[in-house]
């Protein structure tokens, strides 16, 4: 798999980052409110991380190992939503996401998320369970889970470092019949 064509939603168009939209990327993803409410967003976010971290996501999509994907709206970049294959072949993988603060609360996270949801068999093969995991604190990322259709699960990791380590971390998953 070499690209992901757009996937488009009633008001969103999902599409593949490109290098242009590190510095959005860096500020909205670096705003403390944004960034405290993930697993593994950087704070501070660092010249030059989103620039690196883009960088990887074709040879990621190549090896179809992850799916990384910009949420636009009317082709302004808001926010992100990536599903990583577990490295151990399990057919398990991680989904993330974040939207900027400008657009909380507007449905958007939830619309994207279901998006790459409903799509997910058909851009990153073998996925037999996705899981996605947020901190107790951010019940917000929790409903959004519930509302794309997945369930409550046992923790699938717990080995959250930096600002995660010893917070309390919900977990849902969705299983894919594969075909």
């Amino acid at each position: 798999m070499s690209s992901i064509k757009t996937i488009p939603t009633q008001r969103l168009v999902l599409r593949e980052f490109s290098l242009a939209d590190a510095p959005e990327v860096q500020r909205l993803a670096g705003d403390w409110r944004v960034a405290k409410t993930t697993l593994a967003i950087p704070h501070p976010y660092p010249d030059g991380a989103a620039e690196s971290w883009i960088s990887t996501h074709r040879q990621r999509l190549e090896e179809e190992r992850a799916v990384i994907l910009a949420v636009t709206l009317g082709g302004a970049l808001i926010g992100c939503v990536g599903v990583e294959k577990y490295g151990d072949g399990s057919g398990r993988a991680e989904l993330g996401y974040w939207v900027g603060v400008p657009w909380w609360g507007k449905g958007y996270c939830t619309e994207a998320v279901a998006a790459v949801v409903h799509e997910l068999p058909n851009i990153l093969p073998g996925v037999r369970e996705v899981v996605a995991h947020y901190m107790l604190e951010n019940p917000a990322s929790g409903r959004v889970m519930e509302k794309v259709g997945m369930k409550k699960a046992d923790a699938a990791r717990t080995d959250f470092g930096g600002r995660c380590a010893g917070k309390p971390v919900g977990c849902y998953s969705l299983d894919f019949p594969l075909s």
